[in-house]
């Protein structure tokens, strides 16, 4: 169930999942106080990196779309995090609508759509598909590679004053999006308030920034750290912000190139610390943003002047057409793993407060400093050996079940991040 990895778990980071591995009471007890004051995001799931020496999240996506990349040896685990989750939104729910993003050609992108309403089905769902798109006028059905049909429907607002959210003759009590709202807030989605809907639109992209998340995160990390005794940087990637950047006009750039000065002076300070010898890096991305756009590798500052007209288009606009105004400057942490002779790294998927499955993210086109969400990428499904919870101290920490455990406790930090910063973001009641 596990392809060959190939790992560097030597030095601090064998050390931190040792010390995971040691205090598992303590780690569970922590993280289930956490979630007393917190409310886990409906579903999630995180990019992780492991550099040998580091554990860190890297992105945390809230319309996660990979379900159809999950081992199904674990579709009943899935089945039974999205129970806890439904319960806990609207339980004698019968009905549920789910809104997906804006493809129909994208068959990966539909297999996930279909996985997901079938996991929702099981939980004791009515589950339909509302489509966006103002092309789908009437039931449409799309056959998908894997034998799968998926009918898509279309949405329109129904109820008293049409405060609701349905189909034509679908009345649901909740509406799950797949849609990360990154060209705004359709019409259509705007003043419902007699239904839930999850997650809430301020997780959108549009109001979303990937600084804030980190924000949170770097005070879950502390939290979690002071608990386990261990350094907050071994499972934190620090970060700077420019908000104000134009890649087509070229301005910003001394922003940028002051904050990724003072970022690489901090790393290499940790790198002497930790006796780590490798060059250090920053990755440039959209603040705000998925799909691995608009993203770059700089290793020295200058390299952010020089730009040419081609990686300035390439930096400048990002999913829907958006512009980029605001760029978040993130660590670079490096991968040291492999699979199947291509640079890899582990993505973790959760269902309310549950590891529910992950898969490895693998392109054999980039490097070990480098964006993997990129054209060339393949997905290796993982069964995570017992669903990165059951850890076995008479192992190794690099032993497998133990591995996917280290990886299960971060991607929950991250998780936990996200609640956090879901909380902040809300609306303030007037």
């Amino acid at each position: 169930m596990v392809p060959h990895l190939t790992t560097a778990l030597t030095g601090p980071l064998l050390e931190l999942e040792r010390r995971i591995l040691e205090h598992d009471t303590t780690v569970e007890r922590w993280l289930r106080t956490q979630w007393l004051e917190h409310t886990p995001p409906f579903y999630s799931s995180v990019d992780l990196r492991n550099a040998g020496f580091k554990l860190a999240p890297v992105d945390t996506n809230l319309f996660p779309g990979g379900f159809n990349n999950l081992n199904p040896a674990f579709l009943p685990l899935c089945v039974q995090a999205a129970m806890s989750a439904i319960e806990k939104i609207c339980p004698e729910a019968r009905n549920l609508l789910l809104v997906p993003e804006n493809h129909t050609r994208n068959q990966f992108y539909l297999m996930n759509v279909a996985r997901l309403a079938s996991i929702l089905h099981h939980t004791g769902l009515d589950v339909r598909i509302g489509s966006l798109l103002p092309e789908i006028t009437e039931p449409t059905t799309l056959d998908l590679p894997d034998g799968q049909k998926l009918v898509l429907e279309p949405l329109k607002r129904i109820g008293t004053d049409g405060r609701r959210l349905g189909l034509e003759d679908f009345d649901p009590c909740a509406v799950l999006l797949n849609n990360d709202l990154s060209g705004g807030v359709p019409e259509l989605l705007q003043n419902i308030n007699e239904q839930f809907l999850i997650p809430p639109l301020w997780a959108g992209w549009h109001v979303r920034r990937k600084s804030k998340h980190f924000a949170a995160y770097q005070d879950v990390a502390i939290a979690f750290a002071q608990e386990l005794g261990i350094d907050p940087w071994l499972i934190n990637p620090e970060f700077e912000v420019c908000g104000k950047v134009n890649f087509h006009e070229r301005s910003g750039e001394e922003c940028l190139a002051a904050n990724i000065d003072t970022l690489l002076y901090r790393m290499r300070a940790k790198y002497k610390e930790y006796g780590i010898e490798s060059e250090p890096f920053v990755i440039v991305k959209a603040d705000a943003g998925t799909y691995g756009m608009g993203i770059m590798t700089v290793k020295d500052a200058s390299e952010v002047k020089n730009l040419n007209r081609k990686q300035r288009n390439k930096m400048a606009v990002i999913k829907e057409g958006m512009e980029v105004t605001e760029v978040i400057i993130q660590e670079g942490v490096p991968t040291f793993e492999r699979v199947d002779e291509g640079t890899a790294e582990p993505v973790v998927y959760m269902i309310d407060r549950y590891v529910v499955g992950g898969f490895y993210r693998v392109n054999t086109a980039r490097g070990i400093d480098e964006n993997l969400n990129a054209p060339g990428m393949t997905f290796k499904p993982l069964a995570f050996e017992t669903g990165c919870c059951l850890p076995d101290i008479h192992l190794g920490p690099d032993a497998p079940p133990n591995r996917f455990y280290a990886y299960g406790v971060v991607a929950r930090l991250a998780m936990l991040a996200a609640s956090l910063e879901l909380e902040r973001a809300a609306p303030t009641e007037t």
